[in-house]
């Protein structure tokens, strides 16, 4: 997959940058942020704003991505139910099942199919975020060293994200046939492209390799459960609902991700094994190089 390669440059670029001070150490953080909260949103925009809906198969898609991170839920919790892992190594481990970087995800589809994969990606990012966040919060919460969180704080932290937020104002506009002035479009547009990048190096800039913990085979089960189990059983669903092409190939993408550097802030907060969610971080993203090209050659 040789549309991937940039994708993987650029983060391994940002790990280079990050460990050789080529940027000082503060910057990371805020170009973080201004991903997250900027780039990435104004991206969802300009794009959903102004994209064609007619032909896109959002219903079927949106049924493979929740048929694959339901089944594999079931599966991790009836893995504890038998090996009886510790709670916050499990609850670590379960979040490395289902979460998904959205960063990578959202690059590799603009990649591999332009404003259309991009369009799809927001299909994805409204069934998957909510979903699994809904999912995450009280298993962590049970099986952490927290207490539960509420439904009502769970909704709040929705109801704020701005990957979200970006994704349904860019529908809005979109199905209410609001047209922005150009010249709002092109900053929007100018916005949009400093996300790609920048979310590849911050992901890359967020490996950690001395904080790999010694439970390889609590990293290997997540890994094998996320980058395995969930892009095969998504890619089968694919199959049985008849997505059709470039729907199911974004619909494995996105389940083919490593999980999300987020998950690291929420295994602490809940009482989590933070150590080994850091390691079941950096140990996908560098997994991620070899099985999500293979995964998207099996779904081609």
């Amino acid at each position: 997959m040789n549309v991937l390669f940039p994708v993987f440059l650029l983060i391994l670029l940002g790990y280079i940058f990050r460990r050789t001070g080529v940027v000082e150490l503060g910057f990371w953080a805020q170009a973080e942020r201004a991903t997250y909260y900027v780039f990435f949103p104004a991206l969802l925009v300009a794009n959903l704003s102004t994209a064609s809906f007619g032909e896109q198969p959002a219903l079927t898609m949106a049924g493979a991505l929740i048929t694959g991170v339901v089944s594999v839920t079931g599966i991790a919790l009836f893995l504890q139910s038998r090996l009886v892992i510790p709670g916050p190594a499990f609850s670590s481990i379960f979040q490395g099942s289902i979460r998904l970087n959205t960063y990578v995800g959202i690059a590799a589809a603009s990649a591999m199919a332009g404003s259309p994969g991009v369009t799809l990606s927001a299909v994805a990012l409204i069934t998957l975020i909510p979903l699994v966040n809904f999912l995450c919060v009280p298993v962590v919460s049970h099986y952490g060293s927290a207490q539960l969180s509420s439904l009502k704080s769970i909704l709040a932290t929705l109801a704020k994200n701005p990957l979200i937020l970006g994704s349904l104002g860019g529908f809005a506009l979109n199905f209410m046939h609001v047209q922005l002035p150009e010249s709002i479009y092109e900053v929007l547009r100018l916005l949009g492209r400093a996300a790609l990048p920048l979310g590849l190096l911050t992901v890359g800039a967020g490996l950690n390799f001395r904080r790999i913990a010694p439970q390889k085979y609590r990293i290997l089960m997540a890994s094998f459960l996320k980058l395995i189990l969930l892009p095969a059983v998504t890619m089968l669903a694919c199959r049985l609902y008849h997505v059709p092409a470039p729907a199911d190939v974004i619909a494995v993408l996105f389940a083919s991700l490593p999980t999300a550097v987020s998950s690291f802030i929420l295994a602490r907060q809940l009482g989590g094994d933070e150590d080994l969610m850091a390691s079941i971080i950096t140990t996908q993203t560098v997994l991620a190089f070899v099985t999500l090209p293979l995964a998207l050659y099996l779904v081609d």
